[in-house]
């Protein structure tokens, strides 16, 4: 399992009922349903991760986010989580709006693009940057709305979210050092949150 999704993980109360929106294969649901007495449900649009979830045994519906959650009803779920995906979706503040609709607590995680290697990379080279957290060439990438963090927390307080916690990414996923804490905007090459209403 990738480290950044060890981190989510560890956000998630065992036993709790959770909604993977942007699944993938199916990882992060299995270490929560088979190591920590959750109960999950995923949601990909994907066809080859839906396959992937599907070999797994992993609860999962195909459905597009950026069209809502309508299949799901107000307060469903515990926990809704939205690992790197929310960067990939056409209408990020309706899918976050959706998450908090269906749950009480989100979790979110998502690459910062103001992290100072991007910014070098681009200004230095002239080039789309690329990491270990973005590894898809311009052409081939997922990624349509490149967010920072100072971007995303300006969304939370724009949709009365409260950011209860946040855990700063190091370049291959894990928790960053203490002295990233002073820039995390600049240092920080992703984040994870947890969100409230």
């Amino acid at each position: 399992m990738r480290p950044d999704l060890g981190i989510v993980a560890d956000m998630v109360p065992r036993g709790s009922r959770v909604l993977d929106l942007g699944c993938g294969d199916g990882a992060l649901l299995e270490e929560l349903i088979r190591r920590r007495g959750c109960s999950g449900q995923g949601v990909e649009v994907s066809p080859d991760a839906f396959h992937a979830c599907v070999s797994r045994g992993i609860p999962v519906v195909s459905a597009d986010i950026d069209q809502g959650l309508p299949d799901f009803s107000d307060g469903s779920f515990d926990v809704v989580v939205l690992s790197q995906t929310l960067q990939t979706t056409y209408r990020p503040a309706l899918v976050l709006r959706e998450m908090m609709r269906v749950a009480e607590v989100g979790i979110v995680s998502f690459p910062n693009f103001g992290h100072i290697g991007l910014r070098l990379n681009l200004m230095l080279r002239g080039r789309m940057p690329s990491s270990r957290l973005l590894p898809h060439r311009w052409y081939e990438t997922p990624n349509i709305h490149h967010c920072t963090i100072v971007d995303f927390e300006e969304l939370v307080r724009a949709e009365d979210l409260v950011a209860v916690e946040r855990v700063l990414l190091n370049s291959s996923g894990g928790p960053a050092g203490p002295w990233v804490q002073r820039r995390p905007n600049l240092l920080a090459a992703g984040a994870a949150y947890l969100l409230r209403r």
